[in-house]
């Protein structure tokens, strides 16, 4: 990897393999405090998590994990389906001999949430989704919203895909996009998102996953999948954006009849990058919620 790693303070960062993938996590809180694992979306990276951390370090042990292809992380040429990715997770947790974790995941990192979640319940305590509706959108409401996944089209055809984003600025435009104001944004924090994902492997993926997540997650999950039966026993709690061009608030709901406890807070005048754009109202509504008891896990295999 060319670009090297930005410092955010307090942060320490360290690498693991599972699965035959070097993964990098960034780590930071005691090392002893219960541990919330971050779970980063498309085109970013750990770094997406710089401003979450501070507002959570003192409580929790914070892992940020750059998923595989992306950040810091090895990019094979497999393995970015979600069920793939979810394994990846849970191979991390045993090797940081972690029972359980608190999930925060956003965007992509919300939808690998719920797999690991529905498919290891008893590996996450709390799960918090940040721009990113559960698996069970209703048709009615999915339908009419498919549209504002228009750049899937750009992303998820080889070799056009990595060809987009490693020669164009096309994630650079779709982030200041995602925000509800793109005049937020650092110039040298957005590179340092598009400078990793124009890494040649790092932007191969980037197409992987675009193709995975159309063709098995969309469509196949989506449309009456194998998790259509599923039911989901980890308390969750889904966090939406008013202005969210990608995931707007009315796809949200209607996956409460698969899920024991299932909540919502749409943040006024955030967009697609709650991360970036309010990291105190995720800090906030994390601390109340994992405040609440744990219930002893249940297996929800479909």
């Amino acid at each position: 990897m060319s670009v090297p790693l930005p410092h955010v303070p307090g942060v320490t960062h360290r690498f693991v393999t599972v699965r035959g993938v070097r993964l990098h996590l960034a780590e930071a809180g005691p090392e002893h405090a219960e541990p919330v694992l971050l779970l980063h979306g498309f085109p970013q990276h750990w770094y997406a998590w710089r401003h979450v951390i501070p507002l959570l370090a003192r409580d929790y042990r914070l892992i940020a994990l750059d998923l595989r292809g992306f950040g810091w992380s090895d990019a094979p040429r497999h393995g970015y389906s979600g069920i793939s990715f979810s394994d990846d997770v849970v191979a991390v947790l045993d090797e940081l001999g972690l029972d359980h974790v608190r999930l925060i995941g956003h965007d992509w990192g919300g939808w690998i949430g719920f797999f690991t979640a529905i498919r290891h319940p008893h590996r996450v305590s709390h799960l918090i989704s940040v721009n990113m509706t559960h698996l069970w959108p209703p048709f009615t409401r999915l339908v009419p919203n498919l549209w504002r996944m228009w750049h899937t089209a750009l992303m998820e055809w080889p070799p056009i895909g990595r060809f987009v984003i490693r020669r164009t600025s096309f994630t650079r435009v779709l982030l200041r996009h995602w925000a509800a104001d793109g005049r937020f944004w650092d110039h040298d924090e957005l590179d340092v998102f598009t400078e990793v994902a124009r890494e040649p492997a790092r932007a191969r993926a980037g197409e992987q996953l675009h193709a995975a997540y159309v063709w098995r997650e969309i469509i196949a999950h989506a449309f009456g999948g194998r998790f259509r039966a599923a039911r989901l026993t980890v308390p969750t709690l889904i966090l939406g954006g008013e202005r969210d061009v990608v995931i707007p608030p009315g796809v949200l709901g209607g996956g409460e009849r698969n899920a024991e406890e299932m909540r919502f807070v749409v943040v006024p005048g955030c967009g697609h990058l709650m991360p970036d754009e309010r990291p105190d109202v995720i800090a906030s509504e994390a601390a109340a919620f994992f405040a609440e008891p744990v219930r002893p896990p249940v297996s929800a295999a479909s």
